[in-house]
């Protein structure tokens, strides 16, 4: 076992590493360099890390953005399936800024296990953190295979330790990102030049779920694909105005606020977005986790606070354009 003094350097060392990277590194290297710094210090076998919803903000768990290590590219949409009975996942989301550990494939929900065993996140260890401005939170997941050894209290540790500061760092470039946005702006992501969202904040991410019947999360929409071409100017969708900047290799996006549009609580936003655009009140209740009557009820508070009477205009109010026609 090395010795506390041995510790205590190679920690500095991986947090001098990150200082030393370029003030223009994107945010998505800066992740990848301060999760090799990670494994120096906390050997494991794969990780996932990124951004999720879940808990604070009225929509069932799921993945938005995400960079991985030793797995798979459909890793993020498989979790998107059974991450809100993803009871680890859960507490983790609901215990911020505390590191959770646990081992073991097996799980009550049939579906959580096969994902584990097929894998082989037989060792888990994660923390979960509030993103400030974004609604979303930011999170890292670190795995070890079934013969490797189950997360210490020195790894647990180390890693809430490590990770706060990589945290820190990496909010910290999105911020300096975000404040060449035009002023005006009420949301923002950030798209490197492969269609990888960088980063999402939730309003965003809200209205292109809206306006991009089937879109996932974690890439663009495939609708705005063109948004990537060099060259391309700011765009409008129904009423709303997507302002396009160039950020070195990646893309600004920023949302023009809406006129004369009461904010909405973000749990009321999500429900009434989805109903807008088509979505039933069944449809809503199993999108977000929230009972049936619930999701009335949020609409009908919605349309109170909006001033409409009706789905057309509670569509108008949100985003200036027509619900989409639903496919069939």
């Amino acid at each position: 076992m090395r010795s506390d003094l041995s510790t205590l350097e190679d920690f500095s060392h991986a947090l001098l590493a990150l200082d030393r990277l370029p003030a223009s590194v994107s945010p998505a290297r800066l992740m990848h360099e301060g999760m090799a710094g990670l494994r120096a210090l906390v050997p494991f076998d794969a990780a996932w890390w990124g951004e999720c919803s879940g808990g604070i903000d009225g929509l069932a768990p799921r993945n938005w953005l995400s960079g991985r290590l030793n797995l798979g590219p459909e890793f993020a949409r498989e979790w998107n399936r059974i991450g809100a009975q993803d009871r680890f996942a859960l507490a983790s989301m609901q215990a911020l800024d505390r590191v959770q550990c646990t081992s073991g494939y097996e799980d009550p929900v049939p579906a959580v296990e096969a994902f584990a065993i097929r894998h082989d996140l037989y060792h888990v260890m994660a923390v979960s953190r509030a993103l400030p401005g974004s609604g979303l939170l930011h999170f890292i997941a670190l795995y070890r295979y079934h013969r490797s050894p189950a997360f210490d209290a020195r790894a647990q540790a180390l890693f809430g330790h490590f990770s706060a500061h990589l945290m820190q760092r990496w909010s910290g470039r999105i911020t300096a990102l975000l404040g060449q946005a035009r002023g005006g702006a009420e949301a923002h992501a950030l798209v490197d030049l492969g269609g990888d969202f960088v980063y999402l904040d939730m309003r965003l991410a809200l209205w292109l779920r809206g306006c991009c019947p089937g879109w996932q999360g974690t890439h663009l929409p495939v609708e705005l694909a063109g948004l990537l071409v060099p060259g391309v100017q700011d765009i409008t969708l129904g009423r709303r105005r997507l302002a396009v900047q160039r950020c070195g290799d990646l893309t600004l996006l920023s949302l023009a606020p809406q006129r004369r549009t009461p904010v909405l609580p973000p749990r009321e936003l999500s429900v009434a977005l989805l109903y807008a655009h088509g979505h039933t009140h069944k449809e809503i209740a199993r999108e977000t986790g929230l009972s049936p009557s619930t999701v009335r009820t949020y609409l009908r508070d919605a349309y109170q606070r909006l001033g409409v009477r009706h789905k057309a205009g509670l569509a108008r109010a949100l985003d200036g354009q027509r619900a989409p026609r639903k496919a069939g």
